[in-house]
């Protein structure tokens, strides 16, 4: 008989007081390893945090969404789980999804489980922001044009993780183009990837990425800097990827 897998739920979170009961109670009934990581909040996400039996990563100050996931990666390797489901504390993220990812874990046969937005269309969608749409759609077909990748959403935070993969990874990028850094590593390493689809919600269209980037031609600026950045780093493993890429 196959050994049930270790799975830890992780979740960051960043000012989510509006958000982090209802999700954190959904969350419970699918899940028994929950890893908070509090990228610095200064509302009262960390009081709220004390009333719920989950770890919690605390950050002095905040260091941004791709550092979170950078936690909770180390975190997962440490305690020797097997997978790491990440997902968002604002409710675009259905914690009632979380048993489709544990039943593609069970499958056993890749090493990603990426989220979709976009590989079905369900009639309760949300429509996203349409600067926000675009700029995903272009970084997704960018990174199959470098990569080979057959994604159709390359920036949804729902995803399954192979823990025993995550060691070799080599990340620096603590922001929002985190996902960048990490798919041309996963390429670079081979690693076997399939997506599943999620519901497309949006709560709060107007929340804002911060600084330059709430400037959509600058923050697809740097999402191609951090692509090209990170295929130089990696000639060697994927060495014709830079020929089809923006740089």
């Amino acid at each position: 008989m196959q050994q049930k897998k270790r799975v830890l739920v992780g979740i960051p979170v960043y000012n989510e007081a509006k958000y982090i009961n209802s999700v954190l109670s959904e969350v419970c009934k699918h899940a028994k390893d929950i890893l908070i990581v509090d990228d610095g909040s200064n509302d009262l996400t960390p009081a709220l945090l004390a009333g719920h039996k989950v770890e919690v990563i605390r950050h002095s100050e905040n260091r941004g969404y791709g550092r979170s996931l950078q936690d909770m990666f180390r975190w997962a390797v440490v305690d020797k789980f097997d997978w790491l489901i990440t997902m968002d504390c604002d409710e675009q993220h259905e914690p009632a999804a979380i048993p489709r990812f544990i039943e593609a874990i069970e499958v056993d046969d890749v090493d990603i489980i990426s989220g979709s937005r976009y590989l079905e269309i369900h009639p309760e969608n949300d429509m996203p922001p349409k600067e926000r749409q675009d700029i995903n759609r272009q970084v997704t077909r960018e990174l199959y044009d470098a990569l080979g990748l057959e994604l159709t959403d390359a920036f949804c935070g729902f995803k399954a993780y192979r823990v025993s993969t995550l060691g070799a990874f080599d990340f620096d990028v603590n922001g929002y183009a985190f996902p960048i850094q990490f798919w041309v590593q996963a390429a670079a390493r081979n690693l076997r990837v399939c997506e599943i689809p999620v519901r497309m919600i949006y709560n709060d269209p107007n929340r804002t990425f911060g600084g330059q980037l709430d400037d959509p031609v600058k923050r697809l600026d740097h999402y191609r800097a951090v692509l090209c950045n990170e295929l130089r780093k990696n000639t060697s493993l994927l060495p014709h990827a830079l020929e089809n890429a923006p740089c």
